[in-house]
Order: C-alpha cells, then structure tokens, then sequence
C-alpha cells in the first residue's frame, strides 16, 4: 500500500506527489519546518511544536498564519490514512514558488507539506546501546533557533561520522559545545548537575529539550543552562541528546573517549523513561 502524504491541500500516494521546481523551499532552502512524534497512536508535544513553528515563520518573514488550516487535522489525517501508531509526521512550510531570484518576493502563496514515517522510537537498540559522537567545528549560519530546511552542514558531519564508525556530531563554536546534526547536546556532572546550553541564536529552542528540563526539575535534579567544553563533556558523569526524532538518547563516548564507564548510565535512562511516561500522559489524539 503507498505511502499517503500531504501536499498543498491534497492527499495524495507517495509516488504522484510533487512540487514546482521553482518552490522557494528547494531553490533556497527558503522554508522551515517541524517533526512529531507520534506513540501509541497519539501527538507528541503537539502544541509546542507549533507555537515554535509560528516564530520560525516570523524570524523568516513568511507570510502563513498556521492557524488559517486545521494542521492537527491534517497530522491526524495522515496519521489514519497510513495506519501510523509509532513514528514521525514531518511538516514543511516554504515561502512559496517564484521565478528564481535572491529578493524574496511578497504576497506568495506558501507551500505546505507533510508526511509521515513509520520507526520504533520507544524500543530503540541506539537507546540500549548508546551513542558514540565525534566533535566537528560548527560552521552553520548565525540563526540556529530558526528550525529552517537549511541542513547541509549537519547531513554532511553526521555523515562523516557514521563513515568514520560513530553515529553523530556534536557540534563546537568557540571552545564549547553548541549542540548534536538534530538534536539538542546535555551533560550530567559527578554531583548529579544537568548542564546545557542556554537558550540564544547558537542553538534550537528544542521542544524535548524542554519538556525534558522540566521534567529533570520535577525529579530534584539540578539544572545549569550555560556552555561547556568538549573536555568537560568527556569528564562528565553522563551524557545524552533530545530530540523529537530520538526522545532522550545516551551519548557514551566522544571522540573516542569512553563517558564515565562507557555504558549507559541509570540516570540517563530514568530521564528517558520519565519522558516517555510523561509523553503518554499528554498526548493528543
């Protein structure tokens, strides 16, 4: 059975779905984007996905208030069309298509897309196992709270990495760590400190991250925003990445150096089943 997706109003198969060569978002990269996660059936953080896709389209100055289409009906739409109970529905909205031209043009009509994909998230071996991260320099544009489609340097790091027998990047700017190719970068010191970088243009405004944090506080963990080195990452107690895509994520060596006993640690993994429990009890349906 093909794949259903959405594009510009229509549900269409997979195969038979298509955009102008001229759309903004594949000429300049021009368009930004959101992913959910979807669990038994139901939407992940689905409202803060969207409050922040309201302010990417405003840092870009693209003219589409979200709230002139139902967009949970349509997550809901493609989830029922493709029999989705665990994966990601992946959302694009592009300034919209003109004659190729550096000027961004007004009064576009913007291009909206999405999709969805079937993957284990809650049971994932990368979670059991861990994550072994290689640190490349960051030398991404200046705006990276924008969540833009803008994402070759990242592709191209996280491919250097798995080329290399790792599985991702962290990301260095300045001496300090600033985040993972998609996701968002965390240490837990020898005393049991959460340390992560502050909010600011350096780094997406993740929504797992968030949620996250909360939940760390919650457990009467104490939480430090701010940079760290590579050096103190590969001291640190733990390590792990958040993300809409891998939830809470074990880090457990970087750069070839084992994190704390090379293993998974027990506080990482209670941070992630506390998420997935919390996940499961606010989800939208």
């Amino acid at each position: 059975m093909s794949r259903i997706v959405y594009v510009n109003g229509a549900y269409l198969p997979a195969e038979s779905a298509g955009i102008s060569i001229f759309d903004r978002g594949l000429l300049f990269g021009d368009a930004v984007y959101e992913v959910t996660a979807v669990i038994d059936g139901g939407l992940v953080d689905f409202h803060a996905h969207q409050q922040r896709l309201r302010r990417s389209l405003g840092e870009l100055g693209i003219d589409f208030d979200p709230a002139s289409i139902d967009l949970m009906g349509i997550h809901q739409g493609l989830r029922d069309r493709n029999g989705l109970d665990e994966g990601l529905i992946y959302l694009q909205i592009s300034r919209g298509v003109a004659d190729r031209d550096f000027l961004q043009p007004e009064g576009l009509e913007p291009s909206i897309l999405l999709f969805s994909q079937a993957l284990p998230l809650i049971d994932s071996p990368a979670a059991e196992r861990g994550l072994a991260v290689i640190t490349r320099e960051d030398l991404r544009w200046g705006r990276r709270d924008i969540k833009t489609t803008q994402l070759l340097y990242p592709s191209m790091m996280k491919t250097e990495a798995v080329g290399g027998g790792a599985d991702d990047v962290w990301m260095v700017d300045n001496g300090t760590v600033t985040e993972g190719s998609s996701s968002n970068a965390h240490i837990l010191t020898a005393d049991g400190r959460l340390i992560t970088r502050g909010l600011s243009h350096d780094i997406l405004h993740g929504i797992t991250r968030a949620a996250v944090l909360d939940y760390a506080r919650e457990a009467g963990l104490e939480i430090e925003e701010r940079p760290f080195t590579v050096a103190e990452a590969q001291q640190a107690r733990e390590a792990f990445a958040t993300s809409a895509t891998a939830f809470v994520m074990p880090v457990v060596s970087i750069d070839g150096q084992p994190i704390g006993d090379g293993r998974v640690g027990e506080s990482v993994r209670r941070l992630r089943s506390l998420y997935i429990e919390r996940s499961r009890e606010r989800l939208t349906f």
